[in-house]
């Protein structure tokens, strides 16, 4: 059984029966049939549906918002602004398809000879709860305007966002079938990726799943996009404006309860400023509103399910116990709901489970470095590398530091976070292939080669 719950109240608020064998390949079947003609189509005839994606989006702002703060806590704000940027993904991609998609000429010893980007097929899309829209259409958009189909296995905690990303791209007459949602269990899924009618498969999630699914993909030699945990660094340098450090810190770990692969989670700071730093951002973590995610004025909501709440506090009390110092939270809170308080923790050093591990909810670890030099090194001193932001007055110097950070991006004097202009994703145990930007939309497709010799003369 498929069951929706309120984390925030524990309240169930609806269940759903798991699909058939018979209703899945119902499903497999009107998707691949749809594609069929889908792909056929010019990118020009296929943009109009992003951009009709993007006003059902943006009409149902509201109501979509308040279906993911109630099935999985996130505040409302927070959950209003993950519609409006699908909204702008799609209009991203309805802009700028045709440009990426564009045959490119290549100057060879043909008489022509040209790059072509074709659709795949059908693409698997298994995705998390924590960001439940944003995640299916940041791969959605570029997918569908490539001439792919798109079918999403959600969490199982979310399934009426899930219900409801598929209306929204119904509601914007996509082709019956071209993009649909499964309501399955875990063990359907590898019966799905070696589905022939399915062509590829990409997964938002944990680097244990991203490792089975990816398994299950290459033993039918499907194509992958994996984009998977992380332990991001937020390093700060003694020449950095410390006031606007910890106040971009404090949203870059605080921001959805924590709930992120990309938030900041690892803060590494030049012992000359750290004392000043934790002081900055103790006290504005301390000032962040715990409470009901319907409430406008709530930065920090639920966890969205116990376990992951009960798994957050063993990390504490693990590197509590190995020497770090507690400066604010670290308590379960009295009272329903999977609330967890935001958590600072200082003089946090590699061998400790906030260091080494990634921490998915409210907590940050501060560890402080003698110098630049350890800084980065501190930086990548882990297995994951998503996301690192870096912070100093020396732009020079920043360039060249960001070029020895092990991640998918840097963000200068800034906070990591998606855009749909830019690629995204990571290395190491943080995955492979990008999303967004021009390099997304051509992951699911064939680059082919078409070179033409000179025509036969004619006698």
């Amino acid at each position: 059984m498929i069951i929706s719950s309120n984390p925030a109240t524990g309240t169930e608020l609806a269940r759903y029966e798991p699909q058939s064998a018979q209703e899945v390949d119902g499903i497999l079947d009107a998707a691949a049939s749809a594609q069929a003609v889908w792909r056929r189509c010019d990118v020009t005839e296929r943009t109009p549906l992003l951009r009709e994606m993007a006003r059902v989006l943006r009409e149902g702002r509201d109501t979509y918002a308040a279906l993911i703060t109630a099935e999985m806590g996130k505040p409302i704000n927070e959950a209003r602004a993950e519609i409006d940027k699908c909204a702008l993904t799609c209009d991203y991609y309805a802009d700028h398809a045709p440009a990426h998609l564009a045959d490119r000429p290549v100057a060879s010893n043909a008489a022509e000879s040209a790059v072509v980007y074709d659709p795949l097929g059908v693409v698997l899309a298994v995705m998390p709860w924590n960001y439940p829209f944003w995640q299916f259409f940041r791969f959605a958009a570029p997918a569908l305007a490539a001439g792919n189909g798109a079918l999403l296995k959600h969490a199982n905690n979310v399934p009426q966002c899930a219900l409801a990303v598929e209306e929204v791209v119904r509601k914007a007459s996509a082709s019956e079938g071209l993009c649909r949602t499964l309501l399955i269990e875990v063990d359907q899924v590898a019966g799905i990726i070696a589905d022939p009618r399915i062509a590829a498969v990409t997964l938002t999630g944990s680097t244990e799943v991203g490792a089975i699914v990816a398994a299950q993909a290459a033993a039918v030699l499907k194509k992958q996009v994996l984009e998977l945990g992380g332990s991001d660094p937020f390093v700060v340098l003694a020449d950095a404006d410390i006031d606007r450090a910890a106040a971009t810190a404090v949203k870059a770990r605080y921001v959805n309860v924590g709930q992120s692969c990309v938030n900041a989670k690892r803060f590494i700071v030049e012992e000359a400023v750290a004392d000043e730093f934790v002081a900055a951002f103790t006290a504005a973590a301390s000032a962040l509103k715990v409470g009901d995610p319907t409430d406008p004025d709530t930065a920090i909501g639920p966890m969205a399910r116990a376990g992951l709440r009960d798994t957050l506090h063993d990390q504490v009390q693990r590197t509590l116990a190995a020497g770090a110092d507690l400066k604010l939270g670290g308590e379960i809170p009295d009272g329903p709901g999977c609330y967890y308080p935001p958590t600072v923790l200082d003089h946090v050093r590699p061998g400790m489970a906030a260091f080494d591990e990634e921490t998915f909810g409210p907590v940050a670890a501060i560890t402080r470095a003698a110098d630049a030099d350890e800084a980065i090194a501190l930086a990548n001193r882990t297995e994951y590398g998503l996301g690192a932001a870096l912070w100093t007055s020396d732009l020079d110097r920043a360039r060249r530091l960001a070029r020895a950070l092990d991640a998918g991006a840097v963000f200068i004097n800034g906070m990591v976070a998606s855009d749909p202009r830019l690629p995204f994703g990571g290395i190491k145990k943080s995955g492979y292939g990008r999303e967004l930007g021009a390099e997304g939309i051509r992951e699911f497709v064939n680059v082919k080669t078409v070179w033409i010799g000179p025509a036969t003369p004619t006698s």
